[in-house]
């Protein structure tokens, strides 16, 4: 059981992995490298980026710093729309999991981001889970859900009705 801090949190990311996961599956599969424009990442390479976040934060969160140094952002392209779903559930799985088990201590234990040695960020866990888990999860949905409104593809329900579909009917 999360801890009373952390249990809305949880409640939160569960809930809206599903809609998450309701945007994934509109993905094409046979449409994965499309770009909206050459310098962006293609439809593939942003779903998978989707799916992976909550996972990779939990990896971030554990240690109280991280050095992003030699860290790459610019993620793969995905092999399969199954490889993206499959992401997506083990993503969501080692979140929930961290963060039920994240007493109020941990969550409020100052994390840093460090490049070169140098302090570029610092916050509570608990601030780590919140911008970069799951704003920043929220932020790349909406520009996965526009990529799929240009592909001409089916944009489910988010947060209330798109022009193909009602959470009301």
């Amino acid at each position: 059981m999360a801890s009373r801090m952390m249990e809305p949190l949880v409640e939160e990311l569960s809930h809206e992995g599903g809609v998450t996961r309701r945007v994934l599956d509109q993905v094409p599969e046979d449409r994965l490298m499309w770009k909206p424009c050459e310098s962006a990442r293609s439809v593939g390479q942003l779903a998978l980026h989707i799916a992976t976040t909550p996972g990779a934060i939990v990896r971030l969160a554990t240690p109280v710093e991280f050095d992003a140094t030699g860290a790459n952002f610019v993620g793969p392209e995905p092999a399969s729309k199954k490889e993206i779903i499959d992401a997506h559930e083990a993503s969501m799985r080692d979140a929930v999991n961290y963060l039920s088990g994240l007493s109020d201590a941990d969550a409020m234990t100052i994390w840093s981001l460090k490049m070169h040695g140098k302090e570029r960020l610092r916050m509570p866990r608990v601030g780590l889970v919140r911008s970069i888990m799951m704003n920043h999860c929220y932020h790349h949905r909406g520009q996965l859900s526009v990529y799929l409104r240009m592909m001409h593809v089916k944009v489910p329900s988010i947060y209330g009705p798109s022009a193909d579909e009602s959470p009301f009917d």
